[in-house]
């Protein structure tokens, strides 16, 4: 009778530690399942760029390669629905309007104006936008702050080093006496840049004339009246619709001698004499993450921090730098101090094309 009681406390055994292993194995089953979900899903993702410009274009093309390889790795697709609103508002609205009905998984606004309207158009709508390229993020209202946006969009911000910028000009030209703001009013991510240029301008005893516009004869007008007004230099900071009407302004001011700074290495692509800022192929690659990070593991733009970048690239556009008397070499040594790293370029006409930069 004993001997019956422990063979039945033996298979009792067996059978609850088989029932054990059971539930373990159908455990990890559904784990497994349940993290290769999301294999073969395919997502939907809208990218909408302001205008054609170098830097612009190379933060698409770099969305777009990355999201191809991310979809490799994990098994996933990204279907891509490009569209460029050419710095037209009415188009812009119409973009935002048709990818909302669309239903878009995720839309990539390309540069501040773009993000404000894709923000607006996607209110209540639960559609994430990831921003790329938004100089003043918190400025511009998109986000209550850089660390915890607080709502359905987040993204990557290309903020400019104002001061640098200056360095950069005095470094080129110390006898600079009086110094041209160009930019254009209705680019809030200009804002903040120019009113800290103002401040650290006055503060170095340098006289500053201000000229905006927001047309391409505008934006030459103005290149004109800064001409006429004789200044040593000009500071434009990270603003599409002056870095649009580059190639028609650039010559002037090479011709008058006037170092043009921009707030981007695409002005030097087009003509100015320096672009100083981020590298904007990083941003693009970044930007395509942070897409992935929302739609693949299911990260909150809300409290998903702004990113960041090194933004002490500076790009000379060697080509400019010879018209306007400038020595290279004595250039890049004086530069050295301001920057991270130093660039040159020769104009390129095609807005598309932004190879032709060589690391130095």
């Amino acid at each position: 009778m004993k001997m019956k009681k422990n063979l039945l406390k033996k298979f009792t055994a067996i059978v609850l530690t088989a029932a054990v292993c059971l539930s373990a194995s159908a455990c990890g089953n559904a784990k497994s399942s349940e993290t290769s979900g999301k294999s073969g899903k395919t997502y939907k993702v809208g990218v909408v760029q302001y205008v054609d410009d170098a830097s612009l274009n190379l933060i698409e093309q770099n969305v777009e390669s990355r999201l191809k390889e991310i979809g490799k790795e994990k098994g996933v697709k990204f279907e891509i629905d490009y569209q460029n609103g050419q710095a037209d508002g009415s188009t812009l609205n119409q973009i935002a309007a048709n990818m909302v009905a669309d239903k878009e998984d995720c839309i990539v606004a390309i540069a501040t104006p773009t993000a404000q309207i894709m923000q607006a158009a996607t209110e209540g709508k639960n559609i994430p936008i990831i921003f790329s390229a938004a100089s003043d993020p918190v400025g511009a209202k998109l986000v209550n702050s850089m660390d915890k946006p607080g709502a359905n969009i987040t993204g990557t911000s290309d903020a400019l080093n104002t001061e640098a910028v200056i360095n950069l000009m005095l470094a080129a030209k110390p006898d600079t006496k009086k110094v041209g703001l160009l930019y254009s009013k209705s680019e809030d991510a200009s804002a903040k840049a120019i009113k800290d240029a103002k401040k650290i301008l006055d503060k170095k005893g340098i006289k500053y004339v201000e000229k905006t516009g927001t047309t391409v004869d505008e934006v030459s007008a103005a290149a004109d009246a800064l001409i006429a007004e004789k200044v040593d230099s000009v500071f434009t900071p990270t603003d599409n619709t002056i870095m649009t009407a580059e190639l028609s302004i650039y010559e002037k001011l090479s011709k008058a001698g006037i170092a043009h700074f921009g707030g981007a290495d695409s002005f030097a692509l087009n003509g100015a004499f320096c672009g100083f800022g981020v590298n904007y192929a990083n941003l693009g690659s970044k930007t395509a993450d942070m897409v992935a990070d929302v739609l693949v593991n299911g990260s909150d733009p809300a409290s998903t921090p702004v990113e960041t970048f090194d933004n002490g690239i500076a790009t000379i556009n060697t080509e400019t730098c010879k018209a306007i008397g400038l020595n290279l070499d004595d250039v890049e040594k004086a530069f050295k101090p301001y920057c991270t790293s130093i660039n040159e370029t020769k104009t390129n006409v095609k807005f598309n094309d932004a190879s032709d930069s060589d690391a130095q």
